[in-house]
């Protein structure tokens, strides 16, 4: 509040000042003036008709919420608009190696609207508990086999309380004889992995895949490389993102958030660890030789050490050329007892000891420059030259640093087609977090972009929609913006300030005087006034902050210009005055001068009469 009470001051201020700017304003020559009231009338005219546009323009239409269908054929599908979890199953599993406090998978579930929505009767399914284990799965209308057809995995996520530490992962179950959606736990055999995953600042958008070993028959988790994208913001800004996966038959990826790639690659270039092992390995059983010199330099063995080379001087001797500074306390010690310390009264002499007072600073050094025994400073030892040791050379039997060699690799296989991947069955979440309320929506699994594409229009879209028709205006956004970045007053001051301060001088003071600044003020003014009533000083959604610091120059610019042309104004009118002054001195001399002589002369001398033309 301080900051917008002082934000009004200002623009109070600078009112006033515009109107003393003005009284100043009304002397100024009538050859030295233009009005440009017709230049900024043309700018305020462009500003109501855009004003006009503006009104005119229909009102954002209510958006009303449909339960999404798809369009194409899926394999699964979810919007929870039914409004209960009929086909989802809850886990009863326990996790092992694990307390049984919180081994359990307890956590609830429930369908509900979100907290702040703009959609009613737009419902999702929602992770309550925080602090607990939570699984629930459903099975696929039916299994997904990789075969020629891409597989695309989408869904939306809503932190709707933020988030400290948890994930928000699908997982999409193998198809396996022993798979029983009851007992879904942490060690169910998944084929992918899919979505957000935060704790502390590590923000994660998981993709990963169990990749079968041909020849062993063993998985291993294959982890796609980290996204180059910030994702810090669809954790912390409470909105509904859409996530979205897109794996195709030949072995590349994308995964997008908002219909936006944010990563991609390819199933054998851009997984780690890789899915083909290298075709040679190092030999285990490889040792090197003993002979063997990694050495590349080694000591010259013909160097001799010099004779005058003392290896025995000290690095520092003492200065011979000291003098002890006068006044030095020799028998006066740097320290002493503490004369006011007093033996404390619980003090046992049998079980502390003797009791000794405190040592203090001595007070006769303070003003001494040294006290006790005085010594000669150290200084380098010009002839200290250290240990001797014989200078490098090139080894000439240098080898290079040894390796083991290259074997082929036994456990080596190629699969060329890692899309090929274990089928799938059912869908699942499986979580543990540290906040409550997460908010999931608008499942589909399917094979076509066009599908998938279209259930995001009809889901996600119409929440984005809702959103943008609900959010404030330019002004609302930039109070709302100002309330978590103080600092932003002062961008709001330069940018709202100046204009008015401009706009006041210029505009209330009919007559000005000419320069060419008024020419570029006017242009900007007009330009200045469309930004205003189009987009808010220059700003639109999102924030352009450039725009803002670019149009906070120029009209500093402007004022310094305004400013140094007033104070060569000012200039110029006192030096004319004073000429004008010295002109009426020398005037009303020369006519006193002429008066005198005219009085002294006879009429004859004086046929002109200049004294009467006085």
């Amino acid at each position: 509040m301080e900051l917008k009470w002082l934000l009004c001051v200002t623009l109070l201020a600078l009112g006033i000042l515009a109107l003393q700017a003005h009284d100043t304003d009304e002397d100024n020559d009538a050859d030295d003036v233009v009005d440009i009231e017709d230049d900024l009338d043309d700018g305020i005219e462009d500003v109501e008709e855009s004003k006009s546009e503006t009104s005119s323009a229909p009102p954002a239409p209510k958006v009303t919420y449909r339960p999404p269908v798809p369009t194409g054929e899926v394999y699964f599908v979810e919007s929870f608009d039914k409004g209960t979890l009929d086909g989802w199953i809850l886990s009863r599993a326990k996790k092992d190696d694990t307390d049984d406090e919180i081994a359990k998978y307890d956590g609830k579930w429930e369908v509900q609207d979100m907290k702040e929505t703009k959609l009613p009767g737009d419902k999702g399914l929602v992770m309550v508990t925080r602090a607990k284990h939570h699984a629930i799965s459903s099975k696929l209308s039916k299994p997904f086999v990789f075969d020629t057809k891409p597989l695309i995995i989408q869904y939306e996520v809503n932190f709707q309380n933020g988030i400290e530490c948890g994930g928000a992962y699908v997982k999409l179950l193998s198809k396996t004889p022993e798979l029983n959606l009851d007992q879904f736990h942490d060690k169910t055999p998944y084929t992918i992995m899919f979505g957000p995953d935060k704790c502390g600042e590590d923000y994660k958008l998981h993709f990963i895949f169990r990749h079968k070993n041909p020849k062993t028959g063993k998985y291993e988790e294959k982890h796609a490389k980290r996204p180059d994208a910030d994702l810090k913001t669809y954790f912390t800004d409470k909105k509904t993102h859409l996530y979205t996966l897109v794996l195709n038959p030949d072995n590349s990826f994308e995964i997008l958030v908002d219909q936006t790639v944010v990563n991609s690659g390819n199933l054998l270039n851009d997984m780690s660890p890789p899915v083909n092992p290298p075709r040679e390995i190092e030999d285990p059983n490889d040792q090197k030789p003993e002979d063997w010199d990694e050495r590349p330099k080694i000591p010259d063995p013909d160097a001799v050490k010099p004779d005058d080379w003392d290896e025995d001087a000290p690095a520092k001797i003492a200065d011979e050329n000291a003098v002890k500074p006068e006044g030095w306390l020799d028998d006066e010690p740097e320290y002493v007892a503490d004369p006011d310390a007093e033996k404390p009264e619980d003090w046992d002499e049998d079980m502390d000891g003797e009791w000794e007072a405190p040592q203090i600073a001595n007070p006769k050094c303070e003003t001494a420059p040294g006290c006790g025994t005085w010594q000669r400073p150290m200084i380098d030892n010009p002839n200290y030259k250290g240990k001797w040791k014989p200078p490098m050379i090139d080894n000439v039997n240098y080898q290079g640093i040894w390796k083991p060699r290259k074997i082929p690799n036994p456990d080596f296989f190629e699969d060329l087609e890692p899309f090929k991947m274990t089928p799938v069955s059912a869908v699942g979440l499986e979580l543990w977090s540290m906040t409550s309320d997460i908010f999931f929506d608008n499942f589909i699994i399917c094979t076509e972009r066009a599908v998938a594409d279209d259930w995001a229009s009809d889901g996600w879209g119409l929440k984005k929609a809702a959103d943008g028709a609900a959010e404030p205006g330019v002004v609302g956004q930039m109070m709302a913006a100002a309330e978590e970045r103080p600092w932003l007053w002062v961008v709001y001051i330069l940018t709202v300030a100046l204009p008015v301060f401009l706009v006041v001088l210029f505009c209330c003071s009919g007559k000005v005087n000419a320069f060419p600044l008024i020419i570029r003020f006017k242009r900007m003014f007009r330009k200045m006034c469309l930004n205003v009533t189009n987009n808010g000083l220059g700003l639109s959604l999102p924030f352009r902050s450039s725009q803002v610091l670019q149009n906070t120059r120029r009209l500093m610019l402007l004022s310094l210009m305004w400013w140094m042309m007033r104070k060569k104004k000012k200039k110029i009118k006192e030096k004319k005055k004073r000429r004008r002054k010295r002109r009426m001195q020398m005037t009303k001399s020369l006519v006193g001068k002429l008066g005198n002589l005219n009085a002294v002369l006879p009429d004859r001398i004086n046929p002109t009469g200049l004294a009467d033309k006085k």
